[in-house]
């Protein structure tokens, strides 16, 4: 079983940068896909960006607008997610993602997740 623990998250102010981490309890590379997601109370789980382990190929969700960058160690078997010019509206619990298929980003439905990291931006 693949175990996801996030860390990072934290209270910042807006326009601040935060970068998330997310380590695996088994080589990243032995997944096909990793991601972020984020909730926020009373609203549907939203996909933030995801990487193919193998190939590197990043997709991002609208909203992101180029400030968030997503990235894998797989040496250190950890997965990034830096977000710069950060807006209140960006404030969610964030959620790291595994699957060993293939996934979209608009799909909740991925196999493995974290217990996820709070990430709150005052204005």
């Amino acid at each position: 079983q693949l175990q996801l623990t996030e860390t990072g998250g934290g209270s910042v102010q807006a326009g601040d940068s935060l970068t998330l981490s997310c380590t695996t309890s088994k080589y990243t590379y032995s997944t096909f896909q990793m991601a972020w997601f984020r909730q926020v109370p009373g609203k549907e789980r939203e996909g933030v960006a995801m990487i193919v382990t193998k190939g590197g190929m990043t997709y991002y969700g609208d909203f992101v607008e180029d400030r968030f960058t997503i990235s894998l160690d797989n040496a250190k078997n950890t997965l990034y997610l830096r977000m710069n010019s950060l807006k209140p509206e960006d404030t969610a619990m964030y959620y790291c993602a595994a699957d060993y298929f293939q996934k979209q980003l608009y799909d909740p439905n991925w196999r493995f997740w974290g217990r996820g990291t709070q990430v709150t931006v005052s204005s």
